[in-house]
């Protein structure tokens, strides 16, 4: 177990890097990107380069998630909210990978598996808040806690004041949290040892 968890440890470190520089190359790609009024997705339809950069990183990154997820499981899965936790990280993983392979041209596809990525994913940490408790790791509960909460509160406040036209940023913000979340977490995989790991 202490191999899986070394080898998707360093995928969950990777993985954020790698989505947020092709996301980043995307729109650096397309000068007439609004973070106001555009969505993220809508690099996605941007043929060319734009277009490619963001689908092959979400597609890509998607793919790298699941398999920290394995790791995630071996560490955490011990436990039926474990295993419910990492359940819906799975789900929000798949979506993410849906993203890419749906562009918006894809409707109503990809307005579904855009919404499934961002409930599950925030929803996902605040049930491993849970997880991380039973395994007596509190403060990397705290801090998924706090992540969770910063995942979810750029929806909140979107629809409840509509504080932007377009929904680029708290796309980035909430999966910049989740991003942070794994990349902590995948250092916790790299440095967990052999006897933690859940057969």
């Amino acid at each position: 177990m202490s191999k899986l968890l070394k080898v998707t440890g360093i995928v969950g470190i990777i993985a954020p890097f790698f989505v947020f520089a092709c996301i980043t190359g995307a729109i650096t790609s397309w000068p007439s990107f609004n973070w106001f009024s555009n969505a993220l997705s809508d690099l996605g339809v941007r043929w060319g380069l734009t277009a490619t950069l963001f689908n092959v990183g979400l597609v890509s990154g998607g793919f790298m998630f699941i398999v920290f997820s394995a790791g995630l499981l071996s560490l955490l899965g011990g436990s039926w909210l474990g295993k419910v936790g990492v359940g819906l990280f799975l789900v929000a993983c798949i979506a993410l990978v849906g993203i890419g392979v749906f562009n918006e041209t894809f409707s109503p596809t990809h307005y579904i598996v855009s919404v499934t990525f961002f409930v599950f994913m925030p929803i996902s940490l605040l049930v491993l808040v849970g997880a991380l408790l039973l395994k007596d790791k509190r403060n990397l509960s705290l801090l998924t806690l706090a992540l969770g909460v910063v995942a979810a509160a750029p929806w909140v406040l979107e629809f409840s004041v509509h504080y932007v036209s377009g929904v680029a940023i708290p796309e980035f913000v909430s999966g910049l949290a989740g991003a942070v979340w794994t990349v902590v977490l995948g250092y916790v995989m790299l440095e967990e040892p052999e006897e933690a790991a859940t057969s």
